[in-house]
């Protein structure tokens, strides 16, 4: 392995874990407002510390391994990336409406997962941009 490389790896892993950090920062701000505002985060365990740190540290990984792929694979990675995050994040919002069912679940906290989503996204983008260039 030359330096390049070692230094190009080193450079992806500290913006995905910088993404994880920044994310699970941007999200707890959004779980403490969504409380303050009657959500209960026993009804929407997303709304925990270990809920949405580890959700935002897969999410932010498998985003990283997703763009890297296809960076190398799609004839036009930014045209490609720029179409295909918003509907990945529009997407993965199909994932919180079940907790819309779940007893004392509210709109706020479901509102508040989906928001997660969109933090995830704004935080990661950027970063990836600059570390995993297309």
């Amino acid at each position: 392995m030359t330096t390049e490389t070692r230094t190009s790896t080193g450079k992806v892993v500290l913006g995905v874990v910088a993404a994880i950090v920044a994310a699970s920062i941007g999200n707890a701000v959004v779980s403490y407002l969504a409380q303050a505002l009657g959500a209960d985060p026993n009804a929407v365990e997303g709304l925990k510390p270990q809920g949405y740190v580890v959700l935002t540290a897969l999410g932010v990984i498998i985003a990283a391994i997703a763009w890297a792929t296809i960076r190398k694979r799609a004839k036009d990675p930014a045209r490609t990336l720029g179409k295909l995050v918003p509907i990945v994040v529009v997407v993965s919002f199909l994932a919180d409406v079940p907790v819309f069912f779940l007893p004392g679940a509210s709109i706020v906290g479901v509102l508040a997962l989906m928001v997660m989503h969109v933090v995830v996204a704004a935080v990661s983008v950027p970063i990836f941009r600059r570390v995993l260039p297309v």
